[in-house]
């Protein structure tokens, strides 16, 4: 299990334990966060939209192009920390991450 730190719509603080090889939305949809993952984590709908940490930036990686297209649609993109929690699979390296669910469309 991977602990991931996560802050809510509402502000709240959570530590949840995340199954590495799932995807981060599972998790966060999962335990009751307020992600909707309507698209069930295929890249769009982006209900999934998250604020990743700075500090945790190059460790989650980059968006690939067809979720930077659709990031960028948003109005709350942030191009140093928005990312679609459906493409992040979890992994070990992973344990500490930080994020917060951004605001709904």
């Amino acid at each position: 299990m991977v602990a991931i730190h996560v802050t809510d719509r509402e502000q709240n603080q959570h530590t949840l334990e995340a199954y590495a090889s799932n995807t981060l939305m599972e998790t966060l949809r999962d335990e009751g966060t307020g992600v909707e993952a309507i698209c069930g984590g295929q890249c769009a709908c982006a209900t999934c939209h998250c604020f990743i940490d700075e500090r945790w930036v190059a460790q989650v990686g980059e968006a690939e192009e067809e979720e930077q297209e659709l990031l960028e649609s948003l109005d709350h993109y942030d191009p140093a920390r928005s990312r679609l929690a459906c493409q992040i699979v979890m992994r070990e390296t992973l344990q500490g991450l930080t994020l917060a669910i951004a605001p709904g469309e």
